[in-house]
């Protein structure tokens, strides 16, 4: 049985006493390095602490997990939500290919697309677009990092529907102001990924027990959002250096527009007619069709 994220250092601790010498000394450097040790593999653990590699592999196995990766998958869960920005940049520096930045940081962002499409649930998906699409009212919330996906998914959604809220706030009263009216029949989509908005977490606790359904978009359905929301939507992310890469969330966003865009094909055709014409009065676009006849040149 996997243990949850924030109950693996407690674990660890409150089991202390019944694991061997050797395993004690992986317990403690676990409980004290476990932004270390997330990233190293077994054999590299075992050797810091002066074990064998099948020492590590026991020890993962004695705490309820299937092997040494489930347990690492844990501990790089964990790193998420709880390093600071300082921490981040030190544990990142290890993972970073400096000599060839780019390189490392696509390669690490596609790998987080790929994870998240295997692991996408399409039932949960779908019914996330159902109740999207059956909403009185959408309100969208999305603070620091998660703002400018909150903003993306906002922008979108206001050419689609006439019912889209999105929340501006700098603070928890803020917030509270401008989803005091959410209620049953309504639909709030929380967004949040490591390290996780307390802002968005308490929003989402008041419109669930206000009967409004409450969706969350995040990296795991064992961080705070998803563990207050009635349904969710996972998107693999991680950190780049002290930077969040928001590169999948962005990618599943994108999906549910165009998911919800499709059903509402029709109407997004005529506002799109009606905004094209807009544009082109208010020359909103440049356009390169216009060619100033001056400019042409007889041959």
């Amino acid at each position: 049985m996997e243990t949850k994220v924030n109950d693996l250092i407690r674990r660890i601790q409150d089991n202390l006493h019944e694991f061997s010498k050797g395993q004690k000394l992986i317990a403690n450097y676990i409980v004290n390095h476990y932004d270390k040790a997330a990233f190293m593999t077994a054999a590299k653990l075992g050797e810091v602490v002066g074990v064998s590699e099948s020492t590590v592999v026991r020890f993962a196995i004695e705490l309820g997990y299937d092997g040494y990766p489930k347990l690492q998958k844990v501990l790089r869960e964990l790193i998420k939500s709880k390093l600071t920005a300082v921490q981040r940049i030190e544990v990142s520096s290890n993972r970073i290919n400096e000599a060839n930045i780019l390189k490392s940081v696509l390669q690490s962002d596609m790998e987080k697309l790929k994870v998240t499409l295997e692991e996408m649930d399409q039932d949960s998906f779908n019914n996330v677009v159902e109740s999207i699409l059956n909403a009185k009212k959408i309100y969208i919330l999305g603070v620091r990092s998660s703002a400018a996906l909150a903003g993306f998914l906002g922008f979108y959604f206001n050419l689609i529907f006439d019912n889209v809220k999105l929340v501006h706030t700098t603070s928890v009263s803020e917030m509270f102001e401008q989803i005091v009216r959410a209620g049953k029949g309504d639909v709030v989509i929380g967004i949040s990924f490591p390290r996780y908005s307390k802002r968005t977490v308490k929003a989402m606790q008041y419109v669930k027990s206000q009967g409004a359904t409450a969706i969350a978009i995040t990296d795991s359905k064992e961080s705070p959002v998803a563990l207050n929301a009635d349904m969710s939507i996972i998107a693999r992310s991680d950190m780049a250096s002290f930077v969040d890469s928001l590169v999948a969330p962005l990618s599943v966003i994108n999906a549910i527009i165009v998911a919800v865009g499709m059903r509402r094909k029709q109407q997004l055709f005529e506002t799109f007619d009606r905004l094209e014409r807009l544009w082109d009065e208010y020359q909103v676009y440049e356009k390169y069709d216009n060619v100033d006849p001056a400019s042409k040149v007889d041959y």
